[in-house]
């Protein structure tokens, strides 16, 4: 769900934490298309679990305008630890950008 990767994208500091994120992500991507099986959502709102991509391109082109959208704090002094942190915050906002969260939302959690 929602909150549950932005809680995991929030504790990435390095290459392991990010390799669960994205293991984590897949489970809850996989989770959603099963739901969406027996049930479908309607196609102007997100997933059962809160995914508005439905594809890879648009996963994608939200995770990108996202990140154009909320860039990096000019101030803070860059460090391995925030790079993955970074990362792992534009992919969780591809998930679900368009609907749910706002840039101001998640780029406050990647300032932590």
């Amino acid at each position: 769900m929602v909150h549950d990767l932005i809680a995991a994208a929030e504790r990435v500091a390095d290459e392991q934490a990010f390799i669960r994120l994205l293991q984590l992500m897949a489970r809850d991507w996989e989770d959603q298309r099963q739901k969406e099986l027996v049930m479908p959502s309607s196609p102007y709102s997100a997933g059962e679990n809160g995914w508005e991509s439905g594809s890879i391109g648009q996963f994608l082109e939200s995770a990108a305008t996202w990140a154009e959208a909320a860039p990096p704090a000019a101030n803070s002094a860059p460090d391995v630890s925030d790079a993955w942190r970074r990362a792992a915050m534009i992919l969780v906002a591809g998930a679900f950008y368009e609907c749910h969260l706002k840039a101001d939302t998640v780029l406050a959690s990647t300032r932590s």
